[in-house]
């Protein structure tokens, strides 16, 4: 992805606590504030209880540097509405990661511990990055892929922390097994899409496809990786560069950085360079 450090200023700031951010981890948020407070000249911090008080603060931010206390859903929302307002080339956005989601955040660099987030938004860098627009103006900050069609949900138990599978044997053990049922058929996990990379056809639908796969590399192009569906040795994933990207075919649903969107049949994504900027912590 691309970057390009500039000095950020602290002097003003707009502080939006997202309300999941409040619920989850009130501690964290706490602390984050007092340091934000105790470091700029003024704090203003606006408590919305919704997606519409929040776009309503950023909206009225005047000339005050907004800064999200919330989770990768809270930033994703931020730079929504930034995008909308066509204020994304003028603004420096900061977030404190407090959720349950921090993956997006990790990835562009931000700090996860409150303290250590708070002190980038007051002494870091704004490091402009690429941006992924789509034909219906929605926006991918980091990358978005297109899973197997009909690919089944896995418990929870099936993944994450070695307790739960634990416990989740235990119940089965405990608990009298119910009737059993006729299974489903299960669906194709696959699915049958013609993409695109700069006008040029990748794969078209004669091709099973496993997966899709488009982040930003190189500053104003996106890298495309199409896994096609395999029958015994592993098919080699097809790759491309471009700054446009059109999926079509079949109605399917893709997930954009934490966010799940569809069915669509039919989108485009187009590389914007540099198109919104994010502090971080200073090089050394």
């Amino acid at each position: 992805m691309a970057e390009v450090a500039t000095s950020a200023t602290s002097d003003q700031l707009l502080v939006v606590i997202d309300p999941v951010a409040r619920r989850t981890d009130g501690e964290s948020v706490r602390i984050a504030k007092d340091v934000l407070s105790g470091g700029a000249v003024s704090t203003k911090v606006c408590l919305p209880d919704g997606p519409e008080e929040f776009a309503r603060a950023l909206a009225r931010r005047g000339s005050r540097r907004p800064v999200v206390i919330g989770d990768d859903r809270a930033l994703i929302r931020a730079v929504s509405v930034l995008h909308r307002r066509r204020e994304l080339a003028g603004c420096v956005l900061s977030l404190v990661p407090v959720g349950g989601t921090l993956s997006l955040a990790r990835s562009l660099g931000v700090p996860t511990g409150a303290v250590g987030a708070a002190r980038a938004v007051l002494e870091g860098a704004e490091r402009r990055r690429d941006l992924l627009v789509d034909d219906s103006d929605g926006v991918v900050l980091g990358s978005l892929r297109i899973p197997p069609a009909g690919a089944p949900a896995r418990h929870p138990a099936e993944t994450g922390h070695p307790w739960l599978r634990t416990c989740h044997s235990l119940v089965r053990t405990l608990v009298p097994a119910l009737p059993t049922r006729a299974a489903p058929v299960p669906e194709a996990r696959h699915a049958r899409l013609r993409v695109e990379v700069d006008g040029v056809t990748l794969v078209d639908l004669h091709q099973p496809v496993e997966a899709v796969w488009v982040a930003p590399t190189a500053p104003g192009r996106a890298r495309v990786e199409v896994h096609p569906l395999s029958v015994g040795a592993e098919a080699s994933p097809l790759l491309a560069e471009g700054r446009t990207v059109t999926v079509s075919g079949a109605h399917f649903r893709y997930r954009a950085d934490a966010v799940v969107s569809g069915p669509v049949r039919t989108r485009t994504w187009e590389v914007r360079e540099g198109a919104w900027g994010l502090t971080v912590p200073a090089a050394p």
